[in-house]
């Protein structure tokens, strides 16, 4: 495998900590009385005296909101409890905002806090009343404002509060249109908006932030063939994350010093070269807004995850670290290739394979078929050191980029949604019947795996092709979804509409969903083998699903294997905590090589 861009140019890490390192916050050191830990919403203040974190000791992200001094190392007394995701600081160090969940674990109001002040006097800024929208918060690259963001599954709205002045009222940027999203940045004096109004990929659109209406400039244009991801602003560059054939890439636009530059298109730019096919290419943390050069992440399926950093004026990159692999790993030892299957309806979906060289074309090898494909969710062919086991005994591993997903621009997720979501299925079965079919595996070697959303998928798989896989692994699989989406008293069901419909209100909804939903459609007969594991307090998707479904299961198919592992101290995520992760996947691939007969 090419080392990429910049290769050779830089080592990895230092072997020990860096002279002046800091440690600004050691989880491991924090007490996790219930054996589960997770931290979120890490900010340092502006002028770098205090951190703000948060942390949920059960996995049912409601998390409690601390403050740290970053010059003794010693939290202080402000104690925030029963907050979500999401926190920024205003400038002066001492006023932060966050958001709070509602009963339903929906994040709908935003909150100011002072340092030093009884929580119980915090003020209310904001609230969202619309049970179909989240409410988040952060802070502008360049530090001028504070923005809240209300977004459903195709619908967004921010408001903006100056940094400077925390109190100030919040103010729309631009009114709530259904269907209609945008993400706000900020340059100089003027709100640049990323946004898929009239533009299906999205274009990038300048707003004067004095909040004047009427005065919008297109600064790069809608391009039916590459979607925009994301954007990153720099006093003199702008970084734009796209996708283009499946592909995820980075354009680099330069900014000339004109206060006119943003009344007009800016130049094309350049794209940062990817040496392989297929890879993957992100923005890393890249927090000084005065700086000309762009950190970025890069990745194969046989190229460990790399980091770049890119000097924006000259194009030239240097490798800061690449992801050691214990072992004698080589990448050339293995070939990785993109594949397209062709789905029912003619649709030609990407499928990213990889296998040690050498390993037979003949219908012998065994295969992990791996999926999601929803909320636009994109699954990017990165390399993973926990596959290599599987690869070493001659497995192909394989990952469909079905409709539903975000692979493919915004088209390819419209026809993975609502009334369209068979797509999704009918293109993971037709990606499984292509690697049987073209040699890369048999029915007797397959193996489907996903996860949430994407064990809906493969347990509608299951239903509609039980002939095609060996076996199945379905990870906190959202498989009675009919029944959840039906009862809005449930966390999330109310926005989960706009991604499934609503099956109460909408008869042909109702039908669509009975048709496809894994537990209403086990029918009696051969199954593959299954593994189901489901969290006790995970409240995305309720531990009764995959429980429900695994009775089922068995009583249509005794001579199956039907397994639930239920983690009882851990939430939709799975444990905390790296080495139980590790154990976890243990027993994954454990069960997958007793599946196909590998185990050795």
């Amino acid at each position: 495998s090419p080392d990429g861009p910049g290769a050779g140019a830089g080592s990895g890490a230092p072997t020990g900590p860096w002279p002046d390192e800091q440690v600004l916050l050691d989880e491991n050191a924090l007490e996790a009385p219930q054996g589960y830990l997770d931290v979120a919403n890490l900010a340092v203040s502006p002028g770098h005296r205090r951190l703000a974190y948060a942390v949920d000791d059960t996995g049912d992200e409601r998390f409690t909101l601390r403050f740290r001094d970053l010059d003794d190392g010693h939290d202080l007394a402000d104690t925030v409890p029963g907050t979500s995701y999401g926190v920024a600081w205003a400038d002066d160090d001492a006023t932060v905002f966050y958001t709070r969940p509602d009963a339903a674990n929906r994040p709908f109001q935003l909150w100011r806090h002072v340092l030093g002040t009884d929580p119980g006097q915090d003020v209310l800024v904001l609230e969202e009343p619309d049970e179909r929208f989240h409410l988040g918060v952060g802070r502008t690259k360049d530090g001028r404002f504070v923005v809240a963001e209300a977004h459903s599954r195709v619908t967004s709205e921010a408001w903006c509060i100056p940094a400077g002045a925390p109190a100030t009222p919040p103010r729309v940027v631009e009114g709530r249109v259904q269907g209609v999203e945008y993400a706000v940045e900020h340059h100089g004096g003027t709100f640049l908006l990323l946004t898929n109004d009239r533009a299906e990929n999205f274009r990038v659109l300048a707003v004067p932030d004095d909040g004047r209406p009427g005065r919008r400039h297109e600064v790069v244009p809608h391009r039916p063939d590459v979607r925009i991801d994301g954007l990153d602003v720099f006093a003199g560059h702008l970084a734009l994350y796209e996708r283009r054939d499946g592909a995820p890439r980075i354009r680099i636009v330069a900014l000339d010093d004109d206060a006119r530059r943003f009344t007009a298109a800016l130049p094309e730019g350049w794209l940062v070269p990817c040496p392989e096919t297929p890879s993957a290419s992100w923005g890393g943390a890249n927090p000084e807004f005065d700086s000309a050069t762009l950190r970025y992440g890069y990745s194969s399926l046989v190229t460990p995850h790399s980091v770049f950093d890119l000097d924006m004026e000259s194009g030239a990159a240097v490798l800061r670290k690449r992801q050691p692999v214990l072992g004698g790993y080589d990448p050339a030892d293995y070939a990785t290739e993109r594949l397209w299957a062709t789905a029912a309806d003619g649709a030609r979906v990407p499928v990213s394979v990889v296998a040690r060289r050498g390993v037979p074309r003949d219908g012998t090898a065994p295969c992990l078929l791996y999926g999601y494909g929803s909320y636009e969710y994109c699954i990017d062919p990165v390399f993973s050191s926990l596959r290599l086991s599987l690869l070493e005994r001659g497995f192909v591993f394989a990952i469909a980029h079905v409709r539903g997903g975000g692979e493919m621009g915004r088209r390819w997720y419209e026809e993975g949604r609502l009334l369209a979501k068979p797509n999704t299925f009918g293109d993971f079965v037709a990606c499984a019947r292509m690697l049987v079919e073209e040699g890369w595996t048999s029915a007797e070697g397959l193996v489907a795996r996903g996860g949430s959303a994407g064990g809906l998928l493969v347990g509608a798989a299951t239903n509609v092709a039980p002939e095609l896989f060996r076996a199945v692994v379905a990870e906190v699989p959202f498989v009675d979804c009919l029944t959840t989406i039906s009862d809005e008293t449930l966390p999330l069901t109310v926005i989960e509409w706009d991604e499934w419909g609503n099956p109460v209100a909408d008869p042909l909804v109702y039908a669509v969903m009975k048709a496809y939903t894994p537990y209403d459609n086990v029918r009696a007969g051969r199954h593959p083998d299954l593994l189901v594991t489901a969290g006790l307090e995970d409240p995305r998707v309720g531990y009764w699903e995959p429980a429900k479904w695994v009775q089922k299961l068995r009583a249509a198919d005794h001579e199956a294997t039907v397994l639930l592992k239920v983690d009882l101290d851990a939430g939709h995520a799975g444990p905390s905590g790296r080495y139980q992760a590790w154990r976890d996947e243990a027993f994954v691939v454990a069960f997958v090589l007793d599946a196909v007969g590998r185990a050795r």
